[in-house]
């Protein structure tokens, strides 16, 4: 009788065990989204600029008439960019402008409310909307991003580079970044400009490498159009006598590294490109630059053309670098990050992420702020060394204040 008693309470024992289990894991649970909930409502600062200049910012839509665009997905399309424009300012504003206003709050990860990283509203910049230029002429810097991004998510560095004396152009490529925000209206990617080829396993694929060799030429041709829109802004309205249109750098993370190098290779008033992490196409790999050039690459990466390449990607970006580097008839600089991974060049790398995202991020050990402030310090010295002619030391020996720069290759 005591067993068919043991055996008749041994089921209403498991069933406990599994509630209580059930509630501990629903308090678990709970707890947690608790958590994410008020760290992604947590205000979060991007870094400080380092220049001696506030930070002025305006947002453009401009159409390049001459174009019909190629990634539309109805023909006939000319093609429209967003160009967000940063500068030294005169002075400074009560406040700092939103950073993503109106509908460019949709910039989080595709397929995520947004939870689960920083909110947007709580992410504070260093720029005001519209605020007189200061006295001056400033060298043009036109900003690429990497394939999916827009031009907001690189605010910490265009900021920084606007404090030091340049006007920083970001564009956003129409149809290729996962959201446009064009004339108020949301412009999401289309298969001409996001190919599908570039969601394999092994970028590197022939059809990769056709897709981006064709791809680099349209945001190519979108960074000299910028270029040439900005530089025109010297002749009337607010930016009138403040640009230096004979000074002008091409700049890019990933993708948009690979169209600043292209860009700067057809462009004749081009006299410097700088390539953030980014695997290189295009026609600029076979020719060379013949311009002063810099490549900052993640700690894991082969795009400077060093590296221990474990596996066929890395053998492949070594190739191309090397190759670009031996064509090239200009002096160039290249550099590893150490601790840096690809996203470490975003304003990612100042977001607060929950755990499951974060993992998935290509976000290295360094901490976020110290890697776009050394990121940004070599833009700046690069910059002012290649476009100005000023004596710029820690490209040549990045000393103890850098102590994370590995040196790659260093002009002579």
């Amino acid at each position: 009788m005591r067993a068919d008693r043991a055996r008749r309470g041994r089921p209403r024992r498991i069933l406990t065990a599994l509630l209580v289990l059930a509630s501990a894991a629903f308090v678990a649970i709970g707890g947690y989204v608790g958590y994410v909930s008020v760290r992604h409502a947590r205000p979060v600062t991007l870094p400080a600029p380092t220049g001696p200049y506030p930070v002025g910012r305006v947002l453009e839509d401009w159409t390049d008439d001459a174009r019909v665009d190629p990634l539309a997905p109805h023909p006939g399309t000319p093609r429209e960019l967003s160009v967000w424009l940063w500068y030294p300012a005169a002075h400074a504003a009560d406040r700092p402008a939103a950073y993503t206003p109106g509908p460019w709050r949709g910039l989080h990860l595709p397929g995520l409310p947004g939870l689960a990283e920083t909110s947007f509203d709580a992410v504070r910049d260093h720029a005001f909307d519209g605020v007189p230029v200061a006295a001056g002429r400033f060298p043009i810097a036109v900003l690429a991003p990497g394939l999916g991004f827009a031009a907001p998510q690189y605010t910490a560095l265009a900021e920084d580079l606007a404090s030091h004396g340049y006007l920083v152009a970001g564009l956003t490529p129409t149809y290729s970044a996962n959201l446009t925000i064009l004339h108020g209206r949301r412009v999401p990617a289309s298969p001409a400009g996001n190919p599908a080829s570039f969601d394999a396993a092994d970028l590197h694929t022939g059809a990769a490498q056709q897709d981006g060799d064709r791809l680099v030429r349209v945001w190519a041709a979108d960074a000299r159009f910028t270029a040439a829109r900005v530089a025109a802004l010297d002749r009337a309205g607010p930016f009138a006598g403040h640009v230096d249109p004979d000074r002008l750098g091409y700049l890019g993370h990933s993708f948009g590294g690979a169209a600043a190098v292209q860009a700067c290779h057809d462009d004749p008033r081009c006299g410097a490109a700088a390539n953030l992490d980014g695997t290189q196409y295009g026609p600029v790999v076979r020719t060379g630059l013949d311009r002063p050039s810099l490549t900052i690459a993640s700690g894991d990466s082969c795009v400077t053309g060093t590296c221990r390449a474990t596996s066929a990607a890395d053998r492949s970006d070594q190739t191309t670098a090397r190759a670009l580097l031996a064509a090239g008839a200009g002096p160039a600089w290249c550099y590893r990050i150490t601790g840096a991974r690809h996203f470490n060049f975003t304003d990612y790398a100042t977001y607060y992420l929950a755990a499951p995202l974060r993992s998935q991020l290509a976000l290295g050990s360094i901490d976020g702020g110290r890697g776009l402030a050394l990121v940004g310090s070599y833009l700046t010295a690069f910059l002012d060394h290649t476009l100005h002619g000023r004596d710029e030391p820690q490209l040549t020996d990045p000393g103890a204040d850098h102590p994370e720069i590995q040196v790659q290759h260093v002009a002579r």
